[in-house]
């Protein structure tokens, strides 16, 4: 088992030092993506844009420009081109928009996925599941910048009834916090609700020709409490499996258009501000954030998996 953590986090450090590599070298065949230039001005004295890149270090060779950029994020001195400011410090700023975003959402949508698989899954074929089936492709299908821009239009201007956006610290105001979160979570709940419901859906229909679930209607248990015990329980093992890789999703990138229509000052509006102004210190340290979180939550899904199911690291130390 030690032998089988080791090499995912092993695999996951690889994962970062590949993706910080593609990136950093991305932006350095980005066409007029030269800081010195945007920071020289218009129009600048070319011997004016080459003190500038000497003092950015600019000036030196891409290995010397990678190295010393890592360095600084490790160290927590990376410094925004753009702002001037601290990269780490903006970042940590953002955090708590974020997740309260994130971890709001997911609660959301982790409970109707599994109310609304439930109820696809019991009255299958019948009129529940058929409206619940096309409620779930219509919220699968809706690009995630319209949702939040026909949400905020409607319950902000035309009925008034939810702020235009923002974001209230939950330490100031938890009824302003949450009141002004209720439809940037809607948003990013409506993603994934649908997919959610959907397999979860399937995976009850197929337990429920399961030996073991016609043992527990054996042995005298209600229709609900094979259902709930056994049935729903037994499917929600890869439900698991897909929250823990979307959440870290998520978290890492995945709400950048809702924290950007909404305007909640978290991570994901600070990168899109970062990838307007070609600002390469913050998109390199929020690349590394989401990156992180993502092969994190991928980590800790494997490992998970080969603490339930031993044949899997088992399979990976037998010989080939």
């Amino acid at each position: 088992m030690v032998r089988f953590v080791a090499r995912r986090v092993l695999g996951m450090a690889a994962a970062l030092f590949a993706i910080s590599v593609i990136v950093f070298l991305i932006f350095n065949v980005i066409p007029n993506s030269d800081p010195a230039a945007r920071i020289a001005g218009k129009n600048a004295d070319p011997a004016l844009i080459a003190r500038v890149s000497a003092d950015l270090g600019l000036d030196k060779p891409l290995v010397v420009q990678y190295l010393t950029m890592m360095k600084q994020i490790f160290t927590g001195q990376l410094t925004s081109y753009a702002k001037d400011r601290n990269v780490l410090e903006q970042i940590w700023e953002g955090l708590p928009a974020t997740f309260s975003l994130c971890i709001g959402a997911a609660i959301l949508w982790m409970s109707l996925a599994v109310l609304f698989g439930y109820l696809s899954a019991v009255h299958a074929g019948k009129f529940t599941d058929r409206a619940l089936t096309i409620l779930s492709l219509v919220g699968i299908s809706m690009p995630v910048f319209w949702l939040a821009a026909m949400l905020l239009y409607f319950f902000t201007y035309k009925v008034e009834l939810f702020p235009t956006g923002s974001y209230v610290p939950l330490t100031e105001s938890p009824g302003e916090w949450a009141y002004h979160l209720i439809l940037p979570w809607c948003t990013l709940a409506v993603l994934f609700v649908g997919l959610y419901s959907r397999v979860l859906r399937s995976n009850m229909l197929d337990a429920m020709n399961e030996d073991y679930v016609r043992t527990a209607r054996a042995k005298g248990l209600s229709e609900r409490q094979v259902r709930i015990r056994h049935v729903l329980r037994n499917s929600m093992i890869p439900i698991v499996t897909m929250f823990g890789l979307d959440f870290g999703m998520v978290v890492g990138g995945g709400a950048i258009l809702t924290e950007t229509v909404y305007n909640l000052d978290g991570v994901g509006l600070y990168a899109g501000e970062a990838i307007r102004s070609l600002d390469l210190p913050p998109l390199m340290a929020v690349t590394m954030f989401g990156a992180f979180f993502i092969v994190l939550f991928n980590t800790i899904v494997d490992i998970l998996y080969a603490v339930l199911d031993p044949r899997i690291r088992l399979g990976e130390a037998a010989p080939a």
